[in-house]
C-alpha cells in the first residue's frame, strides 16, 4: 500500500472508483456517504477526496462536479482488488460450451476464442498468435495427392501448415519418405527440418527419385519459415469499441482504433505481456507505446506445458469492469492453453 494511504483513505478511492465505473458520472461525497456506509461524515469523505486529488488519484472535471478517477486511481484499484473473482454464470457457460466443441487448428481456435472473448466481456479482444518460426514438429505427413503430395506439418503449438509439392512420383517412393520424415523430423524446427530433408536428399544412398522428392520437402519447410511465419495479432469484435458507451470522447475512440492498425505496435505490448505468468493490466498513459489513454488493456498468457506461446486479453476504457474482466481473461486463457496442448499432442 501507498505510504500516503491510511484504512479509510484507500476505502473512499475504491467507492469512487466503483461507483464512476457503474454510473459514468463523477462522483460526489454524498453518493460515496449514502452507497457504501463507510462510517464516517461527508465532511470527512469530502476532506479525503480532496487529499486524493492533490496525491493524483482523483481529479475533477468541473468546479462543481464531483470526482472522477485519474489512471493512478484506476491502478490503486486493480492492485488492492482481492483474489479472483468468479465468473459470472452466463460467462462461464459461454467458455465451457466453446472449448467442448473441437477446433480445428490454433490459428482458427484463437479467432473464434477472441470473438467468444468479445462477446462475453463486450470489449474488443486481441489476440497474439504462436510464432511458427518458434515452434518445434510434432508430426510429419506426406501423402500422395494425383500427380503431386501433399507435406503436412503439425507443430508444438498447434499449427498445422500444408504445402502441395507439386512433383509426380510413385506411391513406394512417397511410403518410403514419409518414413523418412515420420522417424526422424520429430523436436526439429523449421528450419532445421530444411536442413534435415536436404542432407537426407544428398545422402549418397538416396536413390534418385527419393532425393528430388526429398529436396522438394525441405523446399516446402524453407517455405513455411518464411514471414508470415513470425507472431502476429488477431483482434475481434472491433465493433464493441464504436459501441462502447464507456468511451466519453471521440478522439480516444481515433487513437484505439489507430492503435489497433498498428500490428508492430501491438505486437510489443501483447509479447511484453505474455512474458508474465499471470493476467496484468495496463491502465490508460502506462501504455508508452501505443500512446493509448482512457483506455485500458487486460491480458493473459496463454501456452502448453508451462511453455508461454502468446497472449490474448481484451482492450477497453479505462472505466471497465476490471474484476469481470480479469476474471473472464484469466478463465478463458486457461481453457485455451488446454486446447492449445491437446491440438498438439
Amino acid at each position: 500500500m501507498q505510504p500516503e494511504f491510511g484504512p479509510r483513505r484507500g476505502k473512499v478511492l475504491r467507492a469512487i472508483v466503483v461507483e464512476h465505473i457503474r454510473t459514468a458520472e463523477p462522483v460526489g461525497s454524498g453518493a460515496v456517504a449514502s452507497r457504501y456506509r463507510l462510517g464516517v461524515s461527508s465532511a470527512t469523505i469530502r476532506n479525503e477526496m480532496s487529499r486524493l486529488e492533490e496525491l493524483g488519484y482523483l481529479r475533477q472535471p468541473h468546479t462543481s462536479a464531483g470526482r472522477v478517477p485519474t489512471d493512478s486511481g484506476y491502478r490503486y484499484y486493480v492492485d488492492t482488488l482481492p483474489g479472483r473473482s468468479d465468473l459470472r454464470e452466463a460467462q462461464r457457460q459461454a467458455i465451457a460450451r466453446f472449448f467442448g466443441a473441437p477446433v480445428p487448428d490454433v490459428d482458427e481456435t484463437l479467432r473464434r476464442t477472441t470473438q467468444l472473448l468479445s462477446r462475453i466481456t463486450r470489449h474488443a479482444s486481441l489476440a497474439l498468435a504462436p510464432s511458427l518460426r518458434d515452434s518445434r514438429i510434432v508430426r510429419v505427413d506426406l501423402v500422395r495427392i494425383g500427380a503431386a503430395c501433399l507435406l503436412l506439418v503439425i507443430t508444438d503449438t498447434g499449427r498445422v501448415e500444408k504445402r502441395v509439392l507439386e512433383q509426380k512420383v510413385e506411391a513406394a517412393v512417397v511410403g518410403r519418405v514419409a518414413r523418412a520424415l515420420a522417424a526422424s523430423f520429430a523436436g526439429l524446427s523449421l528450419e532445421e527440418a530444411a536442413v534435415r530433408a536436404g542432407e537426407l536428399a544428398g545422402a549418397p544412398d538416396a536413390a534418385t527419385e527419393e532425393g528430388a522428392l526429398l529436396r522438394r520437402v525441405a523446399q516446402g519447410f524453407s517455405s513455411m519459415d518464411r514471414p508470415p511465419a513470425g507472431e502476429h495479432v488477431i483482434v475481434g469484435g472491433a465493433a464493441n469499441i464504436a459501441a462502447d458507451v464507456a468511451f466519453d470522447r471521440r478522439d480516444s475512440l481515433a487513437r484505439v482504433f489507430k492503435a489497433l492498425e498498428r500490428e508492430a505496435d501491438l505486437l510489443r505490448v501483447l509479447g511484453a505481456a505474455s512474458r508474465a505468468r499471470e493476467v496484468t493490466v495496463t491502465i490508460g498513459r502506462e501504455n508508452p507505446v501505443t500512446g493509448m489513454w482512457e483506455t485500458s488493456i487486460v491480458v493473459a498468457p496463454y501456452g502448453a506445458a508451462d511453455r508461454p506461446l502468446g497472449t490474448i486479453g481484451v482492450i477497453g476504457p479505462t472505466r471497465m469492469d476490471y474484476p469481470a474482466n480479469i476474471s473472464a481473461v484469466g478463465a478463458v486463457a486457461r481453457r485455451l492453453s488446454e486446447a492449445i496442448a491437446a491440438l498438439a499432442s
